[in-house]
């Protein structure tokens, strides 16, 4: 796979256009191939081809016109209809299509967005209903009224903490009554996130939906982030009389001046962490336990070191290995765009992208054969049946039948979540579809690529096989070609007669469609080109 593709490649390009471009250079039997065809092969391989001779437009040309008719012969054996081919084309046309399906725009939004949440730390509380993504019309309303029946308490004066014991799902509340901590960006999901930070301190928000359910916020302080630490720990795993005795001696030691990898390897029970000095990855607000937080980021100057502190795992002395404040968008633009995209931006503007393309294209959605597919035993119905009109894009028609393919195996989600997700799905299709047509860099990058597997796998049956195979076809090649080796034994020696047989092949091959197709070079217009190169270096 990675060899097609490296073969193919040689022969991708930039595109260039120009009136002079579109002017055709030689046919193949009636098949034109334009200058721009040419000029986007030879500008991009002129770097890569070593030979002078071949650097000549001329003999770039002879070469050119070679693969053309390999290409002319690919398609007359009909090699663009196997199966392999096609699947190959298929996920290359996936490849290809990604960034076109990207709204770089939102992408840069969410980036700046996260910027500037990034510099702020929220400590707030929320209250949660569950329910499913995929849930019926009637859990959902169940599920809103009940988020609607807490903020109407907290609004007649019963407390955020109350109000949460009460109605919130959340299995935390219980301890903690609703109240997260402190937390910046990327440490919960996106839409939670984005609710949170629009909220002012003091106000409570509107119900909004997560994966997981509705949620109202409420938001009791935002404070500038103090960025991220790195530190490194001795960590007591004993809440104990013994373990605090233990503890004591470390610090004892640390202030005495012992080092504190020292320590370590003696006394820290994190056989994770002993083997580094006790070192922890860097963290932010909302990834430690608040203790811990609390304790790093109070510390002032590397390597200052802690009093002993407890958690709720036993005891710890730490050290600041260092401080990663919040520095310039500039700075922090690529960790952000990574972050983004981990944290499900590329997801977001997939939904950003079909919401625009569902508003690009004319859409018409039947009702009627649409309503077919709320029969219980729909999915047991015959599929000859199912012959009418759903859907149209444009003046694309999509049939019932394709709807119910969809559908099909895909028992655990209700109707019209599926018929949401079936839409977008052949609405991304009819964009892809199109590419070729409103995106010329696609259409030309695909259409090389295409041709770069063609010629391959006609190589490949025609020569490069038949080389391997015909082993009384390389020996009499050797035999009659004996005068031009220094050696007399061929088994020792195969690989380089066999290359030497391939390129007879290859020549051979050259000779045969060269007879068989009529090429035309059109003598104008190639003393144009040449002298174009010439005057332009």
């Amino acid at each position: 796979m990675k060899f097609k593709i490296l073969f193919a490649s040689l022969f991708l390009s930039l595109a260039v256009y120009s009136q002079k471009d579109s002017a055709i250079l030689f046919k193949i039997d009636n098949k034109p191939v334009f200058v721009s065809d040419f000029k986007r092969v030879y500008e991009k391989n002129l770097d890569i081809v070593s030979d002078k001779d071949q650097k000549a437009v001329e003999s770039y040309l002879d070469l050119f016109i070679n693969y053309q008719l390999k290409v002319k012969e690919a398609y007359s054996l009909k090699l663009d209809t196997v199966k392999t081919y096609k699947s190959e084309i298929n996920s290359y046309k996936n490849q290809l299509a990604k960034p076109y399906l990207q709204d770089s725009t939102f992408i840069k939004k969410l980036i700046k967005d996260a910027y500037q949440r990034t510099k702020h730390m929220l400590n707030a509380s929320h209250i949660l209903v569950k329910v499913s993504p995929n849930a019926t019309p009637k859990d959902t309303l169940k599920a809103y009224a009940k988020i609607l029946n807490a903020v109407k308490e907290i609004k007649n004066g019963t407390s955020f903490a109350n109000v949460a014991l009460k109605y919130s799902e959340d299995p935390s509340v219980k301890s903690n009554f609703g109240n997260l901590g402190n937390f910046t960006a990327f440490k919960m999901v996106y839409s939670f996130e984005k609710a949170a930070y629009n909220t002012k301190v003091g106000e409570l928000s509107t119900p909004f939906r997560t994966q997981f359910g509705y949620h109202i916020v409420t938001v009791h302080s935002k404070k500038p982030s103090p960025g991220e630490v790195k530190i490194a720990h001795i960590f007591i795993n004993k809440n104990t009389i013994k373990g605090k005795e233990k503890i004591d001696t470390v610090y004892n030691q640390l202030k005495l001046g012992v080092a504190f990898e020292k320590l370590v390897k003696k006394y820290s029970q994190d056989r994770n962490t002993i083997a580094n000095g006790g070192l922890l990855p860097k963290f932010g607000i909302g990834r430690m336990p608040t203790s811990i937080e609390d304790e790093a980021f109070a510390l002032k100057n590397v390597n200052d070191f802690s009093k002993p502190f407890q958690t709720r795992f036993g005891w710890h002395v730490i050290k600041l290995i260092e401080k990663y404040p919040i520095t310039s968008f500039e700075k922090m633009e690529k960790e952000l765009a990574k972050k983004v995209k981990a944290s499900g931006g590329n997801r977001l503007s997939d939904l950003a992208m079909k919401q625009k393309l569902r508003k690009k294209y004319n859409t018409k959605i039947y009702q009627p054969a649409k309503k077919v597919f709320y029969q219980q035993q729909i999915r047991s119905a015959k599929r000859d049946t199912l012959t009418k009109t759903l859907l149209t894009i444009e003046q694309k028609k999509i049939s019932q039948q394709q709807f119910f393919d969809f559908i099909r195996n895909r028992r655990h989600l209700p109707i019209d979540v599926l018929f949401e997700d079936f839409v977008d799905q052949e609405v991304l299709s009819y964009f892809k579809e199109n590419l070729i047509h409103t995106q010329p860099s696609y259409a030309e990058t695909l259409k090389e690529y295409q041709e770069g597997l063609l010629v391959f796998d006609f190589m490949q049956q025609k020569v490069w096989n038949k080389s391997v195979k015909d082993s009384l076809g390389l020996q009499q090649f050797f035999k009659a070609n004996k005068s031009t080796y220094k050696f007399t034994d061929l088994s020792k020696n195969k690989g380089t007669v066999m290359n030497d047989y391939q390129t007879y092949l290859e020549n051979e091959l050259i000779q045969d469609l060269r007879k068989k197709y009529k090429v035309t070079i059109r003598k104008r217009t190639l003393k144009k080109l040449i002298k174009h190169y010439k005057t332009n270096g």
